[in-house]
């Protein structure tokens, strides 16, 4: 059963609060990784490896770039377990 945006959005604010001890509060669909939430290329690639273990999916290196802010990333989470 594929995942909810609200629960994929609940997980990632989880991991991102766990690798870069942002509040989960502050982890909103239009924030930014880089600009709004300080998450660095490390901390992006710590964020990417849990979500892929967390909800299953592969996120590809080359995808990572594109995710600009979290609901890009709840989006891309979204669609790659719906094909899963």
């Amino acid at each position: 059963m594929a995942l909810s945006k609200e629960e994929i959005l609940t997980g990632l604010a989880e991991i991102i609060n766990e690798v870069a001890g942002i509040p989960t509060s502050d982890v909103q669909p239009e924030k930014s990784f880089t600009d709004d939430l300080d998450v660095d290329s490390l901390s992006m690639v710590e964020v990417v490896v849990a979500a892929e273990e967390k909800f299953g999916v592969r996120i590809p290196d080359d995808e990572v770039k594109n995710l600009k802010t979290v609901g890009d990333a709840v989006d891309y989470i979204a669609n790659a377990t719906v094909s899963a």
